[in-house]
């Protein structure tokens, strides 16, 4: 059966191509191959973990130049870092209420439950912007500062009106659940691990289903082996769709129809 397919996590990085244009279009050509309508894309063509405003406004840039190519297929989340207060929030003004972009990527610069992130995430939230953040638990012992979905349980709290993306599920996604599971706005995004048995499961008993979102973390992995995580789930074909497409659309669609994008 067909199903439309909306991946909330990807990046150029890992991809081949000597431009931003370039590492987008290949992409697209492996997402055609696994049937996947929609990508949201976020990081430049080189990352860096504590970015200076400079490096931040390259990278996003890097990202809008690819958007702009493919503007019926791509959409562009804003890298920000929370040390950075005052340039996040210009990023987040030129690139989203400014420009293209519809949502917020966070990644380890700093734990997500700092205080340094409240204006940023109040932002967002008036801007109806998602906001997606890194998260992992990790047994070898976290970056610095790298969140863990505790962490963000503890941001949730703060900014109840905020839509939140819990990217990876902190990887340990039993603990990683259960951490998110009070704070309905929070959204699970099961990208990036391996294709586990039970983790798509668990998301929807844990959190229902329109609390979970498909993606892939492509280039750092293929489409098919997180396909696998909801094409091979013990769930309805009802919530099959809802993760692939749904839920995505739902949280994307106040911001998309501010900007005049019909779904």
């Amino acid at each position: 059966m067909n199903h439309e397919i909306w991946d909330v996590h990807t990046h150029l990085a890992g991809v081949p191509g000597n431009t931003s244009e370039e590492k987008l279009e290949r992409l697209l050509e492996y997402a055609d191959r696994m049937g996947i309508a929609r990508l949201c894309v976020f990081l430049g063509m080189k990352w860096n973990y504590d970015p200076s405003p400079e490096d931040m406004r390259q990278q996003n840039d890097d990202v809008l130049r690819a958007v702009k190519r493919f503007p019926n297929r791509a959409f562009g989340f804003v890298y920000l870092n929370p040390k950075q207060t005052q340039a996040s929030l210009d990023e987040l003004n030129r690139c989203v209420r400014d420009g293209p972009m519809v949502g917020v990527k966070l990644w380890v610069a700093l734990h997500c439950n700092d205080p340094k992130l409240d204006p940023i995430i109040a932002r967002a939230a008036e801007l109806k912007a998602p906001v997606l953040q890194h998260c992992w638990d990790k047994i070898t012992g976290n970056l610095p500062g790298e969140s863990t979905p505790m962490d963000m349980a503890e941001l949730a709290a703060r900014h109840p009106k905020a839509t939140l993306i819990c990217a990876h599920c902190g990887g340990d996604w039993e603990r990683g659940l259960r951490a998110i599971r009070p704070h309905p706005n929070i959204y699970a995004d099961i990208d990036g691990g391996d294709p586990t048995a039970g983790f798509t499961e668990m998301a929807v008993r844990e959190l229902g289903a329109e609390r979970v979102l498909y993606g892939s973390d492509a280039g750092g992995r293929s489409f098919a082996s997180q396909l696998a995580k909801v094409y091979g789930a013990e769930i309805s074909d009802a919530t099959r769709r809802l993760i692939f497409a749904g839920n995505l659309k739902h949280l994307l669609r106040p911001i998309l129809s501010e900007k005049g994008i019909k779904l």
